[in-house]
């Protein structure tokens, strides 16, 4: 039984976000906003809290958010960035004649891979009791499961330490996706597939981003745009990469831990039906 429960009659929903880094956002789906303690609880069109569904079956309770990037503190740069990815969510209820932060508690969640399409964003999670309450299991295919550098029982195990991890400053910058180390000595494509993360700077903090292609004088092309625009002097920490091909296993002198399966048969072969004659 809950302790404390809003007024049925004034009743309305308010939810708190807390991202990896950044500011808390704080949302209502009240037709204004509200002010408590010291906290502006933003009502706008545009985003909308689709609710918080738990039944009585022990199925994993879910809280959903969509809306317009850019919108109510939720910019696209930071769902790209990958901010909001793991964030923690706090649901209650409370009279917006009288409004009380936590007067009636929900559900705290964690939300998971956040998804933006065009300009509009949706975000899935689960209450946190159930959130180690996920099937799980393997895929089988032609290219290896295993996370690079994984230490983990029968793991990857190659050792990410130099030259497979090295660190460095930016020497320029053409956009939050496209800047370069001109003191690099590798030849291009060496981190081509790897990660790059900032240690310094605004960025510092945030999760490692793929590299689309590594160029020649230490030009680096990332996948996705990196929050705030680096700066020359940024320090950052850079990881090659793998393509999960047996190629890249011989490369790296790693076969043994090669966990692809190149030679599983397609469903159209197993499940072929003989002829006879």
């Amino acid at each position: 039984m809950k302790s404390v429960v809003a007024d049925y009659r004034y009743r309305v929903l308010c939810m708190k976000i807390v991202p990896v880094v950044g500011s808390t956002i704080y949302l209502t789906d009240h037709v204004s906003d509200l002010v408590m303690s010291g906290h502006t609880y933003i009502s706008t069109s545009g985003y909308q809290f689709t609710g918080y569904s738990a039944g009585s079956d022990f199925s994993p309770s879910t809280i959903d958010i969509e809306g317009i990037a850019g919108v109510a503190g939720i910019s696209r740069a930071a769902i790209s960035s990958g901010v909001f990815d793991g964030a923690r969510c706090y649901v209650f209820a409370t009279d917006w004649t009288s409004p009380t932060e936590d007067e009636e508690q929900i559900t705290v969640g964690v939300f998971g891979k956040a998804t933006i399409m065009d300009d509009r964003y949706t975000i899935t999670g689960v209450s946190l009791i159930d959130a180690l309450n996920q099937s799980v299991g393997d895929t089988y295919g032609a290219q290896c499961p295993k996370k690079f550098g994984g230490t983990e029982y029968a793991g990857c195990g190659v050792t990410l330490t130099y030259p497979n991890t090295v660190t460095g400053t930016l020497t320029g910058v053409a956009s939050a996706s496209v800047f370069s180390d001109s003191t690099r000595p590798e030849a291009a494509d060496t981190f081509t597939a790897g990660t790059i993360k900032f240690t310094t700077g605004l960025n510092a903090g945030l999760k490692p981003i793929e590299i689309k292609t590594y160029g020649s004088g230490g030009v680096i092309y990332t996948y996705e745009t990196f929050y705030y625009l680096p700066a020359n002097g940024d320090a950052y920490e850079m990881v090659r990469g793998c393509r999960k091909r047996l190629s890249d296993c011989q490369a790296y002198g790693n076969v043994v831990n090669f966990g692809g399966h190149l030679w599983i048969p397609a469903g159209s072969t197993y499940a072929h039906v003989g002829k006879s004659g």
